[in-house]
């Protein structure tokens, strides 16, 4: 037999924000489709996300450490009654160790969420953990998860699952990036968020992860990239008193502040665009970041290509 093995499970009821990270480092965990951790694909169908509890499965033989030989029966020291969360409230539910790994799982929770939203459902009893298990678990509590709704966070041992949706695109391949850059290679990303049905979800959807092509070097767009931004026109005369913010963004190559005016003129140039094609000038701002905000690793002509492109996200 072998030693029962702690459990924690966050369900976030209703929480909205939005943040931006950097790309992935050196000897991270990678959340793509190669290496050691690995985002699965995301159905973007409108199909519910399903509650499943969160739970490390390989064994350490850190059981000693937590009061417990193996192959002894689990035995919980603090077992909370049950409660409904409420919206806007974050629940974290399951079985850890000892009290000082419940009170700084907690504690993070309470840095991130607001001490009165967080429900407290751990319990405390003989389970063994992971190497570092519960630094790893504080180490995805943060506020990329706000951005979050719906959401759930489930870890099993050194298996990560993230469900829930989100305002777009690349929101919902960044939180995973931010998740697996704060891991080590050993832990696999799962990435089961999803863009939302709202307003933000018809323009990624009609962008379908497509890249609104320029001539190299330039602001002047192709053939290529005017033909998606006819189908966008027509997505953006749908939105009913909403404001569209176009974002330019670059790959790392190069001298920063001129990526940064290559990617404004560029944001520019889509504004002018679909003004030709009956879009209210004053319902689109434009900004252009460079390479400040990137999707993917820039180490790969792959990352580089994700990396350059044209968001639209919708305001008020």
């Amino acid at each position: 037999m072998v030693a029962m093995l702690p459990r924690v499970l966050t369900r976030i009821a209703a929480v909205t924000a939005f943040a931006w990270a950097t790309g992935l480092t050196a000897g991270a965990a990678f959340a793509d489709t190669a290496g050691p951790a690995n985002v699965s694909p995301v159905d973007n169908s409108g199909i519910g996300i399903r509650s499943t509890p969160i739970a490390p499965t390989q064994p350490s033989g850190q059981a000693a450490q937590a009061g417990q030989q193996p192959g002894a029966p689990n035995t919980a020291t603090r077992v909370p009654p049950p409660v409904n969360a409420t919206p806007g409230q974050v629940v974290a539910s399951g079985k850890v160790p000892d009290e000082s790994t419940r009170a700084a799982v907690l504690q993070r929770l309470r840095d991130t969420y607001g001490a009165a939203n967080v429900v407290d459902q751990i319990e405390v009893g003989n389970v063994d953990t992971p190497p570092n298990w519960a630094a790893n678990v504080q180490k995805l509590i943060g506020p990329q998860l706000k951005q979050i709704s719906k959401g759930q966070l489930k870890i099993d041992g050194t298996q990560i699952d993230v469900k829930g949706e989100v305002g777009n695109e690349a929101q919902r391949q960044q939180i995973a990036s931010d998740m697996a850059n704060a891991l080590n290679p050993t832990y696999t990303i799962k990435n089961g968020l999803r863009v939302s049905a709202s307003e933000q979800g018809v323009l990624d959807s009609t962008l379908a992860n497509r890249t609104i092509e320029f001539e190299t070097g330039s602001a002047m767009l192709t053939p290529q990239g005017r033909s998606i931004l006819d189908q966008m026109a027509a997505a953006l005369a749908r939105l009913s008193g909403k404001t569209v913010e176009i974002i330019g963004h670059t790959d790392n190559s190069g001298n920063r502040a001129s990526n940064i005016t290559l990617s404004q003129a560029r944001a520019d140039a889509v504004k002018g665009y679909l003004v030709t094609k009956g879009i209210a000038p004053q319902s689109m701002t434009t900004m252009g970041v460079g390479p400040d905000q990137p999707i993917a690793s820039n180490d790969t002509s792959d990352g580089r290509a994700r990396n350059r492109r044209i968001e639209f996200r919708v305001g008020k």
